[in-house]
């Protein structure tokens, strides 16, 4: 993935992460005492407040990685799931943390902001509290792609899903919140940043999320169209949630089956069309995509294993190719078995009613 500010991201997340985190600059003392009581009192609460304060200080005010790497691990290391505690604990963090980003948000030059913003972002993220949500939620329009990265990785973690599907509005109304601000940055996002909603949309089991995937596949599948899509890897992962939701579905199960068919499709006809126009890596890309979505998700859907796109890009047949690509999804002809299956037709997608939409041919190269 030759994109460089992912690069950016991933260095600056090693350097946070990683680094020597052995001394601890603020004084843990008295946080640590308070960590041994079964009962906590009015000066114990004080006693966090002052500590969680004084560690995020330190993180803003620092100039060294690996000291804002010390002053992450003080804080992620005095958690605790004693009720008094945690609760007062997360009060703190959202207090200072927010009075953190603000002030860095002002700080110069550039590159020290953009190092303090996404430590205190990474913070969050390794914190695992969706009452921290809302911090994250405000820096999704930011300027800098790498803080739009750590922002949405904040909210659709694996643990902030688990907790967005438990029972409760607070968490349902959070859902939504964090939905609505995703399907703002749809049509801007890098794959990345796609790759993370990807999740958040396939997991979260509101209305908003089926409706978040669906816009999700069709920008994607716009690309293909226009033949401006980048790292088709992108589409194994997108696939296989459509494939979940399509089981899951509340409303749109056929409306997500048609997007996995034009999709797939696409997919297809790009490795076909585009013999000439995509490079190597693109080439591998989606054949890897054509293979496993056949195994993990055609296979699946219709309830029977499925090899003959594995066997026709193995043997180099493009016909072989295009004939498994009409016989399962469809053609102008006939229905194909996985229309038949799930019972939805192409309508609206561009295609015939029993067949996906023909991918244009790739744009001519500049003399």
């Amino acid at each position: 993935m030759k994109l460089k500010w992912l690069f950016f991201a991933v260095l600056l997340a090693f350097l946070i992460l990683v680094m020597d985190s052995g001394a601890e600059a603020v004084d843990t003392r008295q946080i640590d005492a308070v960590l041994k009581k079964g009962v906590l009192n009015n000066n114990d609460l004080k006693i966090i407040d002052e500590f969680v304060g004084e560690a995020v200080r330190e993180l803003v005010q620092t100039m060294d990685l690996t000291d804002i790497a010390k002053h992450r691990t003080v804080i992620l290391g005095r958690r605790s799931e004693q009720a008094q505690y945690a609760q007062q604990y997360y009060e703190s963090a959202h207090k200072h943390i927010s009075s953190g980003l603000q002030e860095a948000s002002e700080l110069t030059p550039e590159g020290r902001k953009l190092v303090v913003t996404v430590s205190l972002l990474i913070l969050i993220d390794e914190l695992e509290d969706s009452r921290l949500a809302d911090l994250a939620i405000r820096k999704l329009t930011d300027k800098s792609m790498v803080v739009r990265y750590w922002a949405v990785h904040c909210i659709t973690s694996p643990a902030i899903i688990k907790k967005l599907n438990s029972v409760g509005a607070s968490n349902l109304k959070l859902a939504r919140s964090i939905a609505t601000g995703l399907s703002k940055l749809v049509e801007s996002s890098s794959p990345e940043i796609t790759a993370l909603m990807t999740r958040f949309a396939a997991g979260v089991k509101i209305q908003q999320a089926e409706d978040l995937l669906l816009q999700i596949a069709d920008i994607r599948i716009k690309k293909y169209a226009d033949w401006t899509v980048k790292f088709e890897l992108l589409d194994d992962c997108l696939l296989k949630s459509l494939t979940a939701k399509i089981a899951s579905a509340s409303q749109n199960k056929a409306a997500i089956a048609c997007r996995f068919g034009q999709l797939y499709s696409y997919v297809i006809q790009r490795y076909v069309k585009g013999e000439s126009f995509s490079s190597d890596d693109q080439k591998s890309q989606l054949a890897s995509v054509i293979v496993e979505t056949e195994d993990r998700c055609i296979s699946k859907l219709l309830g029977k294993t499925q090899t003959g796109m594995k066997r026709a890009i193995e043997a180099d047949d493009t016909i072989a190719l295009l004939l498994e690509h009409d016989k399962l999804l469809g053609c102008k002809t006939s229905t194909g078995q996985l229309p038949l299956k799930i019972e939805f037709e192409y309508s609206g997608t561009g295609g015939s009613r029993t067949a996906p939409a023909p991918l244009p041919e790739p744009p001519r190269p500049i003399p």
